[in-house]
């Protein structure tokens, strides 16, 4: 499995608090099921009535989220899609997104699954939620940012205590 090395750091800002940044999961309104712009809407607007900062905190905080569950026992309990091996298929995009969900069913579940691997809600995802913090910027600025300099990278494999050399 190759690694990509690591991205440069120059404007990384300090995570969002917890409770802060737990908030505004909370805001995600799952009435919407189906629908990821109306489900992640609570949460963008909120966020966009924030410092910049804050917004990039915000994708610091997720980014240390989505890394932390980054390992190969988690891979291996996501469901139909889930890491048997190096050499069988793997969707890194799948295992992206069903860390997300994770995340966006809030702090209990994320702690939980972060704690037990086999917790792992099964054949989930949630993409919607990489995109809060870059609608919050746009909605606030009109202009959609570049990207965010976070301190690690959710990508997969990129924890690479997560993934151990066998």
């Amino acid at each position: 499995m190759e690694r990509e090395p690591p991205a440069p750091q120059a404007n990384i800002v300090p995570p969002m608090d917890d409770e802060a940044f737990w908030r505004i999961i909370g805001l995600l309104d799952w009435d919407e099921t189906g629908d990821d712009d109306a489900v992640i809407e609570p949460a963008v607007a909120a966020l966009a009535t924030m410092p910049l900062e804050t917004i990039a905190g915000f994708e610091e905080a997720l980014a240390r989220k989505l890394h932390a569950l980054d390992t190969r026992a988690h891979a291996r309990e996501i469901g139909e899609d889930a890491y048997t091996d190096g050499d069988a298929y793997f969707s890194v995009d799948t295992f992206l997104y069903a860390r997300c969900c994770v995340v966006a069913n809030g702090r209990a579940v994320y702690e939980k699954v972060l704690a037990d691997p086999a917790a792992f809600p099964r054949d989930l995802d949630f993409e919607g939620l990489l995109n809060v913090a870059a609608l919050a910027h746009e909605q606030k600025t009109g202009e959609e940012p570049e990207f965010f300099d976070t301190s690690v990278s959710y990508e997969t494999f990129s924890n690479d205590a997560g993934w151990p050399e066998d």
